[in-house]
């Protein structure tokens, strides 16, 4: 659905444009049809530009892209009909109401039927009894709310959402992510930038951590293991030292560490080989009160991608 080959953009800066500023250099990924795909990077990574090259606001510098079958670039036209965009910042006329506001970009749409689909997205997200009110007066949850109801007008495939949640209250917030999950449910595909980590954690199926280049580009759940592996650890009543050789022997053991009346083991498949320490240890006379895996956060991934080890175990 979205497809990129080494799409690059530089700015020229300075008062003579002499200096070049890269704010994308060879992107290249593939968001799959229903997915949800987080952009994930620190301010001034690029994530802005890459959605408005990929939304055909702006011209990359070199590369290509696709997104829905159409080329960045020679169709922007029909990128700019079949995708929807919400921005950090969703600029919104507020001295009119937010019928007429929906009204405006519908009729821009070229949308079939504009009355029934502005009071479908009306009422779908609750601003059915304030419509005739002026935007100006909405709380910042509620022009959130009408922001993500003008990029769905056109019931477009494609949806990318810039920084969807910033700045609401967790009410807010937690309506925007229920509405998209129901817009993957739906089969829409959805490009979200995001500083929210556990937010991404939840929504993405996959993420890319961005910083001029991509990074890393997987689930989440694959980004944890591939970082840090997987550690379970054995809470005991006591820890008997001699266990650390005989665990250590076990195949698929990485590392084991005594920690108070722990062992904190690393493994490649806890499935397969916690079933065969545990029965060790019980034979070794271990009294064994709980297991569990020590799950490592995608805040932690992220900062050891950006910086490295040091500041993801500060984290």
């Amino acid at each position: 659905m979205i497809i990129t080959q080494a799409l690059s953009k530089t700015f020229l800066i300075g008062k003579k444009h002499e200096t070049e500023l890269k704010a994308v250099d060879a992107l290249t990924l593939q968001v799959n049809e229903g997915e949800v795909f987080g952009f994930l990077g620190p301010n001034g990574a690029g994530k802005t530009t890459t959605v408005r090259m990929l939304t055909s606001l702006i011209r990359p510098s070199s590369g290509s892209a696709r997104v829905a079958g159409f080329l960045v670039g020679k169709d922007d036209m029909d990128i700019r009909r079949n995708v929807g965009l919400l921005t950090e910042s969703p600029g919104m006329y507020e001295r009119l109401t937010a019928e007429k506001n929906l009204r405006i970009f519908a009729e821009l749409y070229d949308v079939p039927d504009v009355t029934k689909a502005v009071n479908k997205y009306l009422s779908l997200f609750g601003l059915w009894e304030r419509r005739g009110d002026p935007v100006g007066s909405y709380s910042k949850g509620m022009r959130q709310k009408l922001a993500v109801a003008r990029a769905l007008l056109h019931e477009p495939k494609v949806l990318f959402f810039d920084e969807p949640t910033t700045g609401l209250d967790p009410e807010a917030a937690r309506v925007v992510r229920d509405f998209i999950l129901e817009f993957k449910n739906e089969g829409r595909t959805i490009f979200m930038t995001t500083h929210n980590l556990d937010e991404a954690e939840k929504l993405c199926d996959r993420v890319g951590i961005f910083k001029q280049s991509l990074l890393a580009l997987d689930s989440p759940a694959n980004l944890r293991q591939r970082t840090f592996g997987r550690k379970v650890v054995f809470h005991l009543s006591g820890v008997n030292p001699d266990w650390v050789p005989l665990v250590s022997r076990i195949e698929g053991v990485n590392s084991v560490e005594i920690m108070e009346n722990k062992l904190a083991i690393g493994m490649t498949d806890p499935e397969t080989i916690n079933p065969i320490i545990t029965r060790q240890l019980v034979e070794q006379g271990a009294d064994i009160q709980f297991i569990g895996e020590v799950r490592q956060s995608l805040e932690r991934v992220y900062l050891e991608m950006l910086h490295g080890e040091g500041e993801a175990r500060h984290a």
